[in-house]
């Protein structure tokens, strides 16, 4: 496993999960509110839900990768040959990025093929909330 790698995974591993404890759900419940998650209120399909988690956690993950390789976000687009603009996107998770270009800012920064596989197989609600909260 790269440095880098082992960073993103200790900082997430300091990052505390912030979610609604059960007994706070539970009042909210018997005032009649109904309690449930972001792809139940937006009506996404499994498939739907999986395609954002993963891009979040690579936009997430490109973000954090240009930092620990000290690159400006103007640094990283030259070496893309894109613009500051587009990268200032990738890392806020705007949905007209496309996963290439996505790809194109991981790789320019180092990221391996293994690292990309991790961060995609290991994609769940409760990391990428974890890194959202970062």
């Amino acid at each position: 496993m790269s440095e880098k790698t082992e960073a993103l995974r200790r900082d997430l591993g300091i990052i505390e999960e912030k979610l609604m404890d059960a007994e706070k759900q539970k009042r909210l419940e018997a005032a009649g509110y109904k309690v449930g998650n972001t792809s139940d209120f937006l009506g996404l399909t499994d498939a739907e839900t999986e395609l954002v988690e993963i891009k979040t956690r690579l936009a997430l993950f490109a973000k954090e990768q240009r930092k620990i390789n000290n690159l400006s976000q103007e640094t990283l687009a030259k070496k893309m040959g894109s613009s500051q603009s587009r990268v200032a996107k990738i890392e806020s998770g705007d949905p007209s990025v496309s996963l290439d270009l996505i790809f194109r800012a991981l790789l320019n920064t180092g990221v391996t093929r293994q690292e990309l596989a991790s961060i995609i197989l290991n994609s769940d609600d409760n990391e990428t909330q974890k890194l959202m909260s970062n």
